[in-house]
């Protein structure tokens, strides 16, 4: 007598590798996603290929984050350590012979020119999230001074390349992960009091510390000016100050409901400047008005907090810390980018999720949502 076995199905062989996929976070990237793809058509379609080439880099996203996935946290966290250390020693190869474009050294050519800051991004609150696992249950204060070390050595390299919109993203993706682990008000509180005082003084004496050939010691000429032309930026209406200036402009041009699809004037008059990659938020704006905004801005908030209770129902402190983290770094991205283009926060060259063109930046958000699903699918998967 033999037994004959039905074969399974195709569908039934490939819903394993689907199982388990947060339904709700697949919904606010479907939603970002193709806003994005709206907005990069209109405010890039006269520009060569960047519809195509932002469709592209979309797919190559949602790829890294499928295969990203399918890794276990436990996995995730056996390469925190090397992932850093790679990232760290990649940083110092930049600084001793780095290529060096416009004034920056933030390259390295290995056969191809890479920018090994990006690493950082994600290995920097995996290197935290693994450092406070192993201290859990005995954590001391000790402990947060060697957090704070293993943060201030990335984040020292890479503003000496100089890069501050990518040291403030891995600055902001380090103190989410220590801020989640527990560090104590009395150390938060004074820091904030500090940095409070010192931007009111720098607002108040605006006209002498922004005086030509004032030297403010700790910053870059560039990032100076940076600060100066956020506080006043017709002190150079056409020139360092252009950028922020045509950015607010467009964005109030559009009003309520916006100028229509493709109908933005400062958009399409080629006034704003990088219209498909920084700056991408004013030319939406002008097109969509503050309806527009409001619906991504719900987008992004709603991605953020689904990041959120996948951290909070995570099944170990490292991968809710490392979940907790990686949401914050969407949060920092959406937010420096409309506080940029808007005018409340010095221009730092950060895109805007899922909206601004980029490859380097599609690829590191493709690993941030990757963790979230994984993290996400092993608590499912858990509890099946």
């Amino acid at each position: 007598m033999s037994a004959v076995f039905q074969r399974p199905s195709l569908l039934r062989r490939i819903a394993p590798v689907f199982q388990g996929f947060d339904v709700l976070l697949v919904l606010a990237l479907v939603v970002l996603a193709s806003t994005g793809m709206v907005a990069m058509y209109s405010s890039g379609y006269d520009s060569g290929t960047r519809f195509s080439d932002h469709g592209r880099n979309m797919l190559l996203a949602a790829g890294i984050m499928f295969l990203v996935a399918q890794v276990p946290p436990q996995r995730l966290m056996s390469l925190a350590v090397p992932l850093y250390a790679f990232g760290v020693t990649l940083l110092v190869a930049v600084a001793l012979f780095g290529v060096t474009k416009k004034g920056a050294t933030r390259w390295l050519n290995v056969g191809v020119v890479i920018q090994p800051s990006e690493i950082l991004k994600i290995a920097m609150p995996m290197m935290l999230a693994w450092w406070f696992q192993r201290r859990e249950g005995q954590l001391r204060p000790l402990d947060f001074v060697v957090s704070f070390v293993l943060l201030a050595v990335p984040v020292g390299l890479i503003m000496k390349q100089p890069d501050l919109g990518t040291s403030l993203l891995v600055l902001a993706a380090g103190l989410s992960v220590i801020f989640f682990a527990g560090l104590p008000w009395k150390l938060i509180v004074p820091p904030v009091i500090v940095i409070a005082i010192a931007v009111t003084l720098i607002v108040w004496y605006e006209p002498q510390l922004c005086a030509d050939g004032v030297d403010w010691r700790i910053l870059h000429e560039y990032q100076r000016q940076r600060v100066c032309t956020l506080l006043d930026p017709f002190r150079d209406p056409l020139g360092k100050g252009f950028h922020i200036i045509q950015g607010m402009i467009a964005i109030g041009s559009g009003g309520l409901g916006g100028k229509g699809f493709m109908q933005g004037t400062q958009t399409h008059l080629e006034f704003i400047p990088e219209r498909t990659t920084d700056f991408i938020f004013a030319a939406y704006s002008e097109e969509f008005g503050l309806a527009g905004n409001l619906f991504l801005i719900c987008g992004f908030i709603f991605l953020i907090f689904r990041g959120l209770a996948i951290a909070s129902s995570a099944p170990t402190l490292f991968s809710r810390l490392l979940a907790g983290a990686v949401t914050m770094i969407f949060f920092t991205y959406a937010f420096v980018n409309m506080g940029m283009v808007s005018g409340i926060l010095p221009v730092v060259g950060v895109p805007l999720p899922f909206v601004s063109y980029g490859g380097t930046a599609m690829v590191t958000l493709g690993l941030g949502l990757g963790i979230l699903m994984s993290i996400a699918r092993s608590r499912r998967l858990m509890q099946t």
